[in-house]
């Protein structure tokens, strides 16, 4: 600063800004004028001097064109204040980018200069009402105009016309109000769980169609009502003078009263601006200072309040009644007396020293009052300007609220007059020449709250979502951006890679996860799973408060070391024939949803888990089909699921510990023990009367794995064995890696041995036997010798060439097991092979028979039947029980005409085992051509309790 007085007043204005970062002092309107006329110059140098320091301390400034007007410009102050406003609403005339956080937006002096721009708009001359308001004519012709208004508005786009490139701006600033909207779309579409680019594309083409609505030629633009602008125009006091009452209400849910609202607004504004005087300036004045104070706003989303610390300041050069200076700082303060908030805006205006009363007076002519004489005596008292200035704002200030009062007429309250004495505007020396430095060192809130941090905040949720995305993905078979169905996981399977695992409640479908398995095994259980969820839909559409939910848990899913998937489709396929049989003869209706325990059920424990938190949820949910292997997971899987109170009915699972251990477990297939006493039948007429042959248990080791049964059957079978009378060898177990048994080194100490066994009770699993048949018919010391094999229900499984398989025996090797399901005596007595004809799409006629290949292994049986038998006792008296009913309603289920027999729970205790389970003994040997013959030796069917005996099982 180059005088003493410039450096006094910017130190006093750095004072004012200081205040300002802490609260809302009020902001004058400082006008420095010379005491001497001969010093005009000076002091408009002094406020060039005030606006090259504002700007270089990041002040946001605008300059006023306060220049001379042209000879043709119009003569009226009014229209020449209202001139000054015109450019104030482009915001890069209030600084550039290097000012604090982001430049002004001003929606609310657009849509006024918008409004005007439309009044002076030519092809509104014609239009506008000349009969008197009120009479018919008058109302007319006011809606015509009314009319006419609304077109020219919605051709200028509700805007004040533009160069091209602030269109751009606008444009881009109209797409901006819709990235909500966008977001919130992106959001919505993740609740359907897609991949992510969907979300994304579904955001953005929300967004591009919301803006080419938006921009629709001749139209208003999209949601103009419910803008920051619009509301200020309804809601402002200022207008309620200029409406004639008309409704004010602005709601998104009723665009059309809305948007009547603002037109007949619009047009009640348009008819006075039209008319002139002081309103339309007073109008452009505060819907500046509603910007401004918009822009200041602590309390908003951006925090751009508490980031723009300085104040605006608006230039004034030199002020006069020929440029619209005067009658601008006259509508500035009469807005600030009419309204009730501060805005921040600090003017600072130069005024010649023979214009300076016009500032204190409402006339052009007159004294000023004593009160202007006393502060003027005051600022030029023999002191320290600096001191006088602080003095003077404290004064007035203190004063402002009584300067205010209507009966102040001739005062300006919100003008500050600085007279400034020639000494003080005498230019100092250069080396005198002093720079106020200005404390600007950035907000809390601009480091914080910014743009910056946004990105890195953004980078960081964005890493944070994608490896959550991947950790969803990795985890759960059914996952989004953000969320997953819970329900299935995704888990290692044997041999490598992952299986979906879980009870499948949304969308998740156990067959599209499938990495082996044959393509027929595969496609059937793909197939079957779109026919139960077809179904259950029906069930949802047609039954939404009739209907009962079993869950079926089996083996869905197949490893690549054993891709088989035998099992689990069979089973499968029970369920839904005795789904479709139900609920189309029944009024309770059966729900079916699935639960996949791995291949092998290796994930039963989680899918147990999975089960009882679904059915926490879902009250229709019954009871559970399935569970069909003997695992050592096996009394955890099923006390967990006693705990729930959900009773399992298993159809091929014959441990014979659960339904001692567990008054939840009943199943349909003959316990281990029950299926070694069978044999023993067998094992009776092959010792003989003469002396004790040799026997041997051969089974499969179980340390390394989590099955069960193999050990159950060695124990049982070894003491049948002993009990018979046989001489047994030390038991053998092999091993199985790569999911092949280990079995030569076995096969030669057997056969080789001093004692060659003549039985072999085998206590292993059905894709073991291949191999062991293969090694004991070449070696030497059993190739030459009757031997005869006895084993559990799980050969029931192989397929031998009696019924198109790929299994067989030795040539000197009698192979003898046990069956689970009876079917050639109960078929007479069913209409099971009926129904799957009926409802099965891939069997053909005639081929749903008893010993077809879908069917001979029982496993298709046994599940119907017990699928059939818990909703029997979820649905006693064609009413819905529930889950507890449902598990007492079991021990007195009996159905005649299943599949496998007579279905009776009667005699089940809680704790104990029953009897009546079907059970079938089956003998393969070789043929003279060379072939595996199987035939059953005796069966007896579910339902009958007497035993069997050696007349009936007699192997000769």
């Amino acid at each position: 600063m180059s005088t003493g007085a410039g450096v006094d007043v910017q130190r006093q204005l750095e004072s004012l800004i200081q205040d300002f970062r802490a609260g809302d002092p009020p902001m004058p309107v400082i006008v420095l004028h010379a005491e001497e006329a001969a010093d005009d110059d000076r002091v408009t140098e002094l406020v060039d001097e005030l606006r090259e320091g504002q700007q270089s301390h990041g002040t946001r400034l605008a300059v006023a064109p306060t220049e001379p007007p042209q000879d043709d410009a119009d003569p009226d102050p009014t229209a020449q204040a209202v001139r000054l406003l015109r450019d104030l609403g482009d915001s890069r005339k209030w600084g550039d980018r290097s000012a604090s956080y982001r430049p002004y937006s001003f929606p609310r002096l657009g849509l006024v200069r918008a409004l005007q721009d439309a009044t002076d708009d030519p092809e509104m001359d014609e239009h506008w009402p000349t009969a008197p308001a009120g009479t018919p004519d008058g109302n007319a012709q006011r809606e015509q105009a009314q009319t006419q208004l609304l077109r020219v508005l919605a051709r200028q786009r509700w805007r004040p016309g533009r160069p091209e490139r602030r269109n751009r701006q606008a444009l881009l600033n109209d797409v901006q109000q819709f990235l909500p909207a966008g977001v919130l779309g992106a959001l919505t579409s993740l609740l359907t769980r897609p991949e992510w680019y969907v979300a994304v594309l579904a955001g953005i083409g929300l967004m591009i169609l919301l803006a080419a609505l938006n921009h629709v030629p001749g139209r208003a633009p999209l949601f103009l009502w419910l803008r920051r602008e619009s509301r200020w125009f309804l809601t402002t006091t200022f207008l309620q003078s200029a409406a004639r009452r008309q409704s004010t209400s602005v709601r998104l849910l009723r665009p059309v009263r809305s948007w009547r609202a603002i037109a007949a607004r619009a047009y009640d504004v348009a008819e006075a601006m039209r008319e002139g005087g002081v309103f339309p300036l007073q109008l452009h004045v505060l819907a500046l200072f509603e910007d401004l104070r918009d822009n200041h706003r602590r309390a908003s989303w951006d925090l751009r309040g508490l980031k723009r610390t300085r104040p605006p300041v608006l230039i004034l050069r030199q002020v006069s009644r020929e440029n619209g200076g005067i009658e601008l700082i006259r509508a500035v303060s009469d807005v600030r007396s009419r309204r009730s908030e501060l805005d921040p805006l600090l003017i600072v205006a130069g005024v010649a020293a023979d214009d300076a009363p016009l500032l204190d007076r409402g006339t052009d002519t007159g004294t000023p009052p004593n009160g202007v004489n006393s502060r003027s005596q005051l600022l030029s008292r023999p002191a320290r300007l600096q001191q006088r200035l602080r003095h003077w704002y404290d004064e007035w200030a203190g004063n402002l609220r009584a300067d205010q009062s209507p009966s102040r007429t001739n005062a300006l309250p919100w003008v500050l007059r600085i007279a400034l004495p020639h000494e003080e505007l005498s230019q100092l020396r250069q080396a005198d020449w002093r720079c106020v430095r200005a404390r600007n060192r950035p907000p809390v809130a601009r480091i914080v709250w910014s743009a910056y941090s946004l990105a890195l905040v953004l980078a960081l949720a964005a890493t944070v979502g994608v490896v959550h995305a991947r950790d969803l993905h990795r985890t759960y078979c059914s996952a989004g951006l953000l969320t997953a169905d819970r329900d299935t996981e995704l888990r290692p399977a044997p041999g490598g890679g992952t299986e979906c695992v879980g009870i499948a409640t949304g969308d998740v479908r156990f067959g599209s996860h499938l990495k082996g398995g044959s393509d027929s095994e595969g496609g059937r259980l793909r197939e079957l799973e779109k026919l139960v969820h077809a179904e259950n839909a029906k069930v949802l559409r047609e039954n939404p408060r009739a209907y009962v939910t079993v869950v079926y848990a089996g083996p869905l899913s197949s490893a690549t070391v054993d891709p088989s998937l035998v099992k689990g489709a069979e089973e499968l396929a029970g369920v839904y024939l005795a789904q479709r049989v139900v609920n189309e003869n029944y009024r309770v209706k059966l729900r079916v949803l699935l639960a996949n325990g791995g291949a092998d059920m290796g994930h039963q424990r989680f899918t147990a888990d999975a089960i009882v938190r679904y059915a926490d949820r879902d009250p229709t949910v019954v009871g559970v089909v399935g569970f069909g292997r003997d695992l050592q997971s096996s009394p955890a899987v099923t006390r967990r699921l006693q705990e729930a109170g959900l009773p399992v009915v298993s159809g091929t699972n014959s441990a014979t510990y659960l339904p001692k251990d567990f008054s939840n477990w009943i199943s349909l297939a003959a316990p281990d023990e029950h299926q070694a006493q069978a044999l023993g039948l067998v094992a009776q007429q092959l010792r003989g009367n003469g002396e004790a042959p040799h026997a041997l248990v051969l089974a499969r080791d179980t340390k390394a794995s989590q099955d069960r049964y193999t050990s159950e059957q060695a124990y049982y079978g070894g003491e049948m064995l002993r009990e018979k009378g046989f001489r047994l060898l030390p038991s053998r177990t092999y091993r199985v890696a790569n999911s092949k048994p280990e079995l030569r080194l076995h096969a030669e100490s057997i056969c080789r041995g001093e004692d060659v066994p003549s039985v072999i009770y085998f206590a292993g699993r059905v894709e073991d036997i291949g191999p062991l048949m293969t090694q004991l018919g070449v070696e030497p010391g059993c190739a030459s010798r009757e031997i005869s094999i006895l084993t559990g229900d799980d050969l029931s499984k192989a397929k031998f060439s009696g019924v198109g398989g790929r299994d067989g025996v030795a040539p000197r090797i009698t192979l003898y097991h046990a069956a689970l399901a009876e079917l050639r005596e109960a078929a007479s007595g069913t209409a099971f092979y009926q129904d799957a004809s009926q409802h099965l799409p891939w069997l053909g006629p005639g081929e749903a028979t008893y010993d077809s290949p879908g069917f001979a292994s029982g496993q298709t049986a046994l599940s119907h039947d017990a699928t059939r038998a818990l909703y029997w006792a979820a649905s006693l008296g064609d009413v819905r029980q529930s889950r507890a009913a449902t598990w007492v309603n079991l021990r007195v289920v009996k159905l005649e005409g299943m599949a496998t027999g007579t279905i009776d729970f009667t005699d089940a205790p809680l704790f104990g085992e029953r009897h009546g389970h079907s059970i079938v003994l089956a003998r393969v040997r070789r043929t003279p051509q060379g072939l595996s013959q199987a035939e059953v030796l005796c069966s007896r069917p579910a339902g009958v309790s007497k035993p069997l005996d050696v007349k009936q099982c007699s192997i000769k």
